[in-house]
């Protein structure tokens, strides 16, 4: 599609002004759109906070809109713990937990309905049994609610932070206490809006924990405890700290070898709703992070 700016559109957002002319999309669809580079400005990228000068010819190239509905779709999927109540899976990195902006089909969602059918309906149809998350590129334990009734009590287990999460991180730089706290508000960057940060007076409260389990030189792995669930959470305070996770350029580290970024969810301990019983579920290292920690050992022993 192509648009052209008024004169009387002049000092408007170009977010703003696509949002007015193509009123069926919603401004968060058209923001994704423009960080995909599908909106091009005199045929170059902008930011969605460009100011329009008014003549610019807005070229516009829409992505299909991601189904109203999750698909059940033949994937690869490993359990770690199942129950009549609810299923532990190992994420691997790279797959993304539900549909969104760009990701309709290959999600977690879609192989969980595959292999077992129903979930439950709490958080709609493009997220059935999803209580919690794991970004894209973290590896690791996750549940899924099998029923209302269980997804229910695991988000007030989750809300009420008696849900035990383990992580494993290794970070550039070695950090100079064996063990730590981070108590720090996160909010959303206010200038890279796919990035969280530490730096704004307001946000959510956000408290981590780590102990360092080894040092390889340059670098340290640790084992990171969360009382809360803030988007990027472990992510942002390592980097707050000047020890950013291995291969998280987003948040500050270089290039990597890894192709992914080196954080793990390890380890977690719920209450069964099915039981009432304590479970533990613990997802060992995968094999390309193992690979990568026995290369710096060898290469710096």
């Amino acid at each position: 599609m192509e648009l052209t700016a008024a004169p009387a559109d002049a000092g408007k957002r170009l977010d703003a002004l696509l949002h007015e002319r193509l009123p069926e999309y919603s401004r968060a669809r058209l923001q994704s759109w423009i960080k995909q580079e599908r909106v091009l400005v005199n045929g170059k990228f902008q930011r969605a906070s460009y100011i329009v000068r008014g003549g610019e010819t807005l070229s516009v190239t829409p992505l299909a809109l991601p189904p109203l509905k999750a698909e059940p779709e033949e994937l690869p999927l490993k359990i770690l713990y199942e129950d009549s109540s609810v299923i532990a899976v190992d994420k691997p990195a790279g797959m993304v937990v539900h549909a969104g902006a760009g990701h309709a089909t290959g999600t977690l969602v879609n192989a969980l309905l595959h292999q077992f059918g129903t979930l439950s309906s709490v958080n709609g149809d493009l997220r059935p049994g999803i209580v919690h998350r794991l970004d894209r590129d973290t590896s690791g334990v996750l549940l899924v609610a099998r029923t209302d009734a269980a997804h229910q009590e695991l988000a007030r287990q989750f809300h009420d932070r008696t849900v035990e999460k383990l992580y494993l991180a290794l970070v550039h730089g070695q950090i100079s206490h064996p063990t730590g706290r981070i108590v720090a508000p996160i909010s959303r960057d206010p200038v890279r809006r796919t990035r969280m940060t530490t730096r704004t007076a307001s946000g959510r409260a956000a408290h981590t924990e780590y102990r360092v389990l080894e040092m390889i030189e340059r670098f340290s792995l640790l084992e990171v405890r969360i009382k809360t669930g803030r988007t990027h959470q472990i992510r942002v305070h390592l980097s707050s700290l000047r020890h950013p996770i291995v291969g998280d350029r987003l948040y500050g580290a270089p290039t990597s070898s890894l192709g992914r970024f080196f954080l793990h969810a390890h380890r977690l301990r719920f209450i069964s709703p099915t039981t009432a019983e304590p479970v533990m579920v613990e997802s060992p290292l995968p094999v390309e992070l193992e690979q990568f920690l026995e290369i710096l050992r060898r290469e710096y022993s």
